[in-house]
This record gives C-alpha cells, structure tokens and sequence, in this order.
C-alpha cells in the first residue's frame, strides 16, 4: 500500500508498505542481479550503507542456481540473508538483450540462454511462477523492452502485446498467490508502461494499464537509446496518467542528476548498475561529480574519496590506498568502491526525502546539479 505523505507540484513524499517491511520513498533500489552486489558486497553491508530495496534478476537467477533450487531452501530473502524487501524484475529487459536468437510469439518469447545455448521459453506464466519460487516483495510484469528509437507500427503492436501479457500475469499471480504452498502469498505485482518515445502511444497504454488496480506502476523502455531530454518529455507525459496513489517506477535510471529530474517529475522508485559498475571500474561519485581513482594526482593523496561522507570507505581508508589497490588487482578496491557508490546514492536519496519534508526541494536540486558540474 502506498501512502503519499507530501507533495509539492509533481514531487512525490511516500511510504510503501509491504509484507517485508515499510518503504520510505522517493527510494533508490541496490541491484543485485545474481542475489549478490557486483564488487563483493553483501547483505550485511546493505544494512550498513542504508539500503531500502535490493533488486534481483529473474532470468538470471532462473539459469543460475535455479528459482526451483531458491524455492527449496526458503525463498530469496532466507537464500542472500536479506530481510527487506526485494524486486524481481521480470527477465523482459534480459530476454531481449541477451539473446541472439529470439523469437516473439502471442504466447511468450523462444530464445537460447546467454550461458550454453540451450532453447527457453519464457512468457507471462512463467514469468510469474520463477518470480513466485524466489518469493520476492514486488514482482515486475512480462513485457518487451524495444530500443529506441523503433518505428512506431513495430512499437504499437508490441506495447499491444504488452497489455494482453499484464492481463495473463495478473491472473497467474492472482492464483499462485491463493495456493497453500506459495512461500509469499503477498506478492506484489507492477505493471510496465511501455511505448517508446511516441507520446500518444505512451499516455494510452498508461490509460489502459492504470484501470487494472496494480500494486504499482513503472514506466520502461526508457535510457536505452534516447537522449535525457527524451526521457525527461517522456516522464512528463506520462506520469499525470498513471495512477498518483499508487507507487511510480523509473526503470534502469540512472545518474544523480536523472534521479534528481524524475523525481522532480513524480517518480518514487528507481534502480540502475551504475553506481556499483563504475565502482568495480575506479569511477566514484562525490559531491563535486566523478572522480577516476586510477588518475596520476590521487597517488599520494591522503584524503578520502569526499570528506563529507560517512560511508565505511571514506571513514578508513585514503584515494591513494584505493589507487594502490586498484593497481594491484586487488578485489578490496572494488569492494570499497562500490560501498561508497552504494552509500552515495542511498544518501542521495534520504536527502531528497529530507529536502521534500522540509520545502527546499527546488533549492536542493538546484545546488547538487551545480556542484556535480562544477570542475575540482
């Protein structure tokens, strides 16, 4: 259930309440594909750095070790120690992207898996059911992502397409939920706007899928090819359409400066791999913007990545230790910086929650784009 606290013209202040705990939002989601940050970072440590919402991978997790074998020890919260909330995002965005050979058919998608060629099919039903064996918080529909830009007949038929599959996967999650063997009987199901960057074909789809009473809504298909003015026109169309007491999803978004845009626009939720990737590559946010630790002049700085920040990493350790370590191989680099990645943008995020309860939302955002752009 989603309780809108405040709002100041679009901006949204909210509280998501699930059967795995309350969700303050706006909310950034720490993406562990596999069950596992990226850079050795674990559940633990996603207590520590004020993670809300860990998100999971469905396709993945189905291959490797098996949502069977999840399901057998517990679920995916007992499986990773993690008793939070999780999403499991559907394996469209995967299926799509991964695959070389595929085949879109009314019933689901045929394709070989990214690991060893073997033939899937994956549809709604499925779908549903692999996100059932994990027993996931939130559950995320079966939909295509199509890259933009796409010609519009093509991206007609498949957000068409899309809708029919949101039907089928409400009706499966309806009756996996009822069985006395479902591990969650609470899951939660989000529906995916889809459209690409045709405006029309977007508000009508968020018409269409705002009249099924879905947990929650996202809006997909966006930063995969389009510019950020895109987006940001896309968002802004869509958002008025799409259910306000219900929780707004970004999908795969993104840079501070994106997050603080959508949320200036009425997004609640967001997730992206960026942090924890450009981390495992010596790429750090601070609150002048990105540094590169392998950079020549951190070599002998004894200073932390920012001296305003609290995470675990700036508390103990210095660029030039970090450096040292990204030099020598050694998997610790990663590790810190993907913790002070992780713990930028989760306080990135209490931040804006804290500037929407104060009233100084327009100023804040103002102030970090600034910062974040001016040069060291």
């Amino acid at each position: 259930m989603y309780k809108l606290l405040k709002k100041q013209g679009c901006v949204r202040r909210g509280e998501f309440t699930t059967v795995h705990g309350v969700v303050q939002t706006p909310v950034f989601m720490n993406v562990g594909t596999l069950a596992a940050i990226k850079g050795a970072v674990s559940s633990v440590d996603l207590k520590n750095i004020g993670c809300q919402v860990e998100l999971s991978n469905t396709y993945h997790l189905s291959l490797r070790p098996g949502d069977d074998v999840i399901r057998k020890l517990g679920g995916l919260h007992k499986f990773m120690n993690w008793d939070r909330p999780i999403l499991t995002d559907s394996g469209g965005f995967q299926v799509f992207s991964l695959a070389q050979i595929r085949k879109i058919k009314e019933e689901g998608v045929y394709f070989s898996s990214h690991i060893d060629g073997r033939k899937i099919f994956m549809g709604p039903e499925e779908s549903m059911r692999i996100q059932s064996n994990l027993a996931s918080t939130i559950a995320m529909a079966f939909d295509e992502c199509v890259k933009n830009p796409a010609p519009r007949d093509y991206v007609q038929k498949s957000v068409e397409r899309t809708t029919r599959w949101l039907k089928r996967c409400k009706v499966e999650m309806n009756r996996l939920n009822s069985l006395p063997d479902t591990i969650n009987k609470n899951q939660m199901l989000f529906g995916i706007n889809q459209g690409g960057t045709y405006d029309d074909i977007r508000i009508e789809h968020a018409k269409i899928i705002s009249d099924m009473n879905l947990d929650g809504y996202a809006i997909g298909g966006l930063a995969v090819g389009e510019s950020s003015e895109e987006m940001y026109r896309i968002i802004e169309k869509v958002v008025p359409y799409l259910p306000q007491d219900k929780p707004i999803y970004l999908m795969g978004v993104g840079t501070p400066t994106n997050i603080l845009e959508a949320v200036d626009r009425g997004v609640d939720f967001f997730d992206c791999v960026l942090p924890a990737r450009n981390g495992r590559h010596s790429h750090v946010f601070t609150e002048h913007g990105q540094i590169n630790l392998l950079n020549e002049k951190y070599k002998l700085d004894d200073s932390p990545i920012d001296s305003k920040c609290n995470c675990p990493t700036c508390r103990n350790y210095t660029k030039a230790y970090i450096r040292h370590l990204f030099k020598a191989k050694e998997m610790l680099a990663m590790r810190l910086c993907v913790i002070h990645n992780l713990y930028f943008y989760n306080n990135l995020m209490k931040e804006i929650r804290d500037a929407i309860d104060g009233n100084y939302f327009p100023m804040y955002k103002k102030e970090k784009i600034e910062q974040w752009n001016a040069k060291e």
